[in-house]
């Protein structure tokens, strides 16, 4: 019976634990046989995060919970886990042309992917301030390494290095945050907190003010986006689309729930944090991209203006903004990983060009991509019918429902703004003298383009799957 009861009590970490042991038994096969399992250990650490996502539907519905109540698998817990997945996946696709130069064969890139995303499932999952960390660590360890995993190119190892120690840095904010909190209430659980902090004392909202600067510095939210475009383009495009994507899910998701699960006693102290945060980024996001010259650097500041975006939702501090928050990070992650598809599909003789103006006369060369990517560019824009118009519609709804109107007309204007840059590579593309022809689009960049592309410019035509999802998972949270 006690092995029964024992199976039941690790019934909710059951997907992590399958990633966890099958990221060690490549490392193992990789270990054993040596640099030339590269290709073989990617394509199984693909099945195997595809098997995790299977694992983490099959468990049943319902709110769960292990550990004392540490980690928690509920409806938003499973939607952000399936979405940093599919960041994953997309990611190791997107990866194997780098990997199989031969100067990059690295098997351990896919186990620190594994590993990185397993700290993101955990995050997403914590239910007090220790697995918060944990998770946080976990996933940032990991990414720190595949920043630098270009090791013959200074810009990677310096992107590795800056990411580094500014992401040390981070955690010792958020450590010491945690350890405020603790102190002031007694507790490190969510559930305890809540109960303990109904009124904001002194010593509370400090640990808050800590706690969330190191997940703004996660999600390279204003004032800690100071690293994002170094490391953007520094590190190899696989690794910067990875950046962009699946850890901005999971450090999202633990933003959303410690804010409204851990604090709804001090929802003004942390509301006004998130307000002024929120329109930081948007601003920054939106005037900072407009003189770049790189494209990887322009979406890096495209990246920090959405968070912004995305903390709108979060800001208004109910459960229709939670919901707003969520679809946002899901059409976020399509519109991103398609962008990066395409940066990467930027080859001509087997030599990547990442300059804005060596897109010049795409679509007379290659009409088909240049449409995509302006069908991505638009979207990031937030032009309808677009994904990523209904992305902000969310948002923006759920702030001027809250009576936050002067966060949402700013959203609105910084949106403006930020269209002119989309729209200079627009430009860019279809009215410049063209270039040479691109070499040809390989097979798992084309699948992921098609995938994301389709998401992207049909979301309108059938959105209510992904609403409704989003609608359930947002309401576990209350």
């Amino acid at each position: 019976m006690s092995f029964v009861t024992a199976g039941y009590q690790l019934l909710p970490v059951m997907p992590e634990m399958v990633l966890a042991v099958g990221a060690m038994a490549l490392l193992m096969l990789g270990a054993y046989r040596g640099q030339g399992t590269t290709a073989l250990v990617t394509g199984l650490s693909v099945c195997l995060l595809v098997a995790t996502g299977v694992l983490e539907l099959m468990l049943p519905a319902g709110k769960l919970s292990t550990f004392g109540g540490s980690f928690i698998v509920d409806d938003f817990a499973r939607f952000l886990k399936i979405v940093a997945l599919i960041g994953s996946v997309a990611t190791l696709l997107l990866s194997v042309e780098f990997l199989a130069d031969a100067s990059q064969r690295i098997f351990e890139y896919s186990i620190l992917v594994l590993l990185s995303t397993l700290g993101m499932m955990v995050l997403i999952s914590a239910g007090d301030l220790i697995v918060l960390y944990l998770g946080l660590e976990l996933m940032s360890l990991a990414l720190y390494v595949v920043a630098a995993s270009n090791r013959d190119n200074a810009k990677s190892t310096e992107a590795g290095l800056k990411y580094f120690v500014l992401g040390a840095l981070s955690s010792g904010m958020l450590l010491y945050g945690a350890s405020l909190i603790y102190g002031f209430t007694g507790t490190v659980s969510f559930a305890g907190i809540a109960a303990t902090a109904k009124t904001g004392s002194v010593g509370l909202v400090f640990g808050l003010v800590f706690l969330l600067a190191g997940l703004c510095f996660k999600v390279s939210a204003v004032p800690f986006h100071m690293w994002t475009p170094d490391v953007y383009e520094g590190a190899p495009t696989p690794v910067t689309a990875f950046f962009a994507s699946a850890p901005k899910v999971a450090a999202m998701a633990v933003f959303v729930r410690a804010a409204i699960t851990a604090f709804p006693g001090i929802t003004i102290e942390w509301q006004q944090i998130l307000v002024f945060v929120s329109i930081a980024s948007m601003a920054l996001g939106a005037f900072a991209a407009i003189g770049q010259k790189n494209i990887k650097r322009l979406l890096a500041y495209s990246s920090i203006g959405h968070m912004g975006y995305a903390l709108v939702g979060l800001a208004s501090g109910t459960a229709e903004g939670a919901q707003g928050v969520l679809v946002y990070l899901a059409i976020y992650v399509a519109m991103t990983l398609g962008s990066f598809t395409i940066v990467l599909a930027m080859k001509r003789n087997g030599q990547a060009f990442e300059e804005i103006s060596d897109f010049a006369g795409l679509s007379r060369t290659n009409p088909l991509l240049a449409f995509v990517f302006a069908m991505f560019l638009f979207s990031l824009a937030g032009v309808p019918p677009l994904a990523g118009f209904f992305a902000k519609w969310y948002v923006f709804v759920a702030a001027i429902k809250a009576g936050l109107f002067t966060l949402a007309v700013i959203g609105v204007l910084t949106s403006v703004v930020g269209a002119f840059y989309y729209l200079s590579i627009v430009k860019v593309m279809y009215f410049d003298e063209p270039l040479t022809k691109l070499d040809p689009l390989r097979i798992e960049l084309g699948a992921v383009l098609a995938f994301t592309g389709l998401f992207n410019i049909l979301f309108f035509v059938y959105p209510g799957p992904l609403v409704s999802v989003a609608t359930a998972a947002a309401k576990s949270l209350f």
